[in-house]
């Protein structure tokens, strides 16, 4: 027979929502800083494409 699970309790549900969300600000801060960092040309991780139309006139 079947046999209902244990309740999380509050404290272990809003542990895991809050490290969720910490995660998605991390992410955020981080992507605000790539774009920062390609608008003043200090860019050096990662490639990314340059004006794709200069590249088909020449």
């Amino acid at each position: 027979m079947a046999v209902p699970k244990k309740k999380t309790s509050k404290s272990k549900r809003d542990k895991r929502k809050a490290t969720w969300k910490r995660k998605a600000t991390f992410q955020a801060q981080k992507a605000l800083s790539i774009g920062k960092s390609i608008l003043t040309g200090r860019a050096e991780g990662f490639v990314y494409p340059q004006n794709e139309d200069e590249d088909e006139d020449e």
